[in-house]
Formats: structure tokens, C-alpha cells, sequence
């Protein structure tokens, strides 16, 4: 049976963290595949995200040294909202047989009732929760994960305190990012003169 796993985000920019995870869940879900798909319209997102094309060349950079890894443009692609229940859909209709494996951080793992069919994503795939390593263990179970633990994965991941937030303030400010994001991504950042206030 394939083993799918599927990696959302806004990669606005994608950085270190997001490799390692890529990484861990390789590894730990011994994952066939990898699909990073860059959010096309993120219905849960007040800032406005950077272009998607841009968005797209950085995470086919980010990702480039993995091999099992698959930057998938369907949510860009797709017109209207993009919704995590949808692309699983279509991961469904192409592989029946394989098994798929949704990873998310813990603050999306514990808004998932809030997510467009939500419950159509518990029947689709295995929620993967990203869990820092000092916090394996201490963190109690949400509700979702106790009424239905069979749904549900710990990945245990290294702890990197790096948020994209944080990169796109850096840039701004003309601090270095060198330890942030790869360089060919850095690169990326300033030919585009991405993130740059006015």
C-alpha cells in the first residue's frame, strides 16, 4: 500500500523548519511520497499572502534536495478557497488504495473542527500532529485526538524556533536570514526583492 503524505502551508517563505519536518515525517511515516502543496487562496489567512507563483519557485527550491519530496501546484491552481478536504479528495480519486497521511502543527491540529468538512478529513487521512520534542508527553491530548485516536499521529520533531513571520520582519529590516532559509532561497528572496517594506 502507497504511503502519501500531504504538507500544506503558505511556505511564505518556506524555511529550515519546514525541510526538518519534511524529514521527520519521511522518515518516522516511511512515507512512499511527499506532496508540499503551497496554499492557493488560504480562507484562514487575514495577511495577504505573497504571490503564489513566488510562493511555488521557493518551496521547489526549499524541497529540491529530497528526492521523495513533490512541490504539488493543485491548490494554486485551484480557483475559490483552498480547502484541505478537497485536495485529499483528489489524492483519494488518484490512489484508492494508498494510505494518506495529512501533517500539521499542533495549532492546526486543534482548530481542525473549525476546517471546511472536517470530518470528511478524519475519514480521508491520518492527522500527523508535528509535536516539539521537549513537549512529548507533557501536552495533555485535545478532544479531537481522545474521541478519535485511531485518526491521529505524534511526529516527534527537533526544536527550531523559526516562524516565517519572523523571516519576513528580518528581511525588512535588513537583518540576515542566513540560517533561516537555504540559500538558493535567500537568493530567490533578493533578486524578487520579496518582503521588502516600502
Amino acid at each position: 500500500m502507497k504511503r502519501i503524505g500531504i504538507f500544506g502551508g503558505a511556505f511564505d517563505p518556506p524555511h529550515v523548519a519546514h525541510a526538518a519536518l519534511a524529514k521527520a515525517a519521511l522518515a518516522e511515516l516511511q512515507l512512499d511520497e511527499l506532496r508540499v502543496l503551497p496554499t492557493g487562496q488560504a480562507w484562514h489567512k487575514t495577511r495577504a499572502l505573497s504571490p503564489a507563483p513566488h510562493r511555488l519557485a521557493m518551496a521547489q527550491l526549499a524541497f529540491a534536495e529530497l528526492p521523495q519530496v513533490v512541490v504539488d501546484p493543485r491548490e494554486i491552481e485551484r480557483t475559490g478557497p483552498s480547502y484541505t478536504v478537497d485536495t485529499l479528495r483528489e489524492f483519494k480519486a488518484l490512489w484508492p488504495a494508498a494510505e494518506l497521511f495529512l501533517i500539521v502543527g499542533e495549532d492546526q491540529a486543534h482548530a481542525l473542527p473549525s476546517w471546511h468538512d472536517w470530518q470528511e478529513i478524519l475519514e480521508l487521512a491520518i492527522i500527523c500532529v508535528a509535536t516539539r520534542a521537549y513537549t512529548t508527553g507533557a501536552r495533555a491530548k485535545f478532544d479531537l485526538e481522545t474521541a478519535h485516536p485511531s485518526r491521529f499521529r505524534r511526529l516527534p520533531m527537533p526544536a527550531l524556533n523559526v516562524s516565517a513571520t519572523d523571516i519576513r520582519a528580518r528581511i525588512g529590516a535588513h537583518l540576515s536570514v542566513a540560517d533561516l532559509v537555504f540559500e538558493p532561497v535567500a537568493r530567490y528572496i533578493a533578486h524578487h526583492h520579496l518582503y521588502q517594506t516600502a
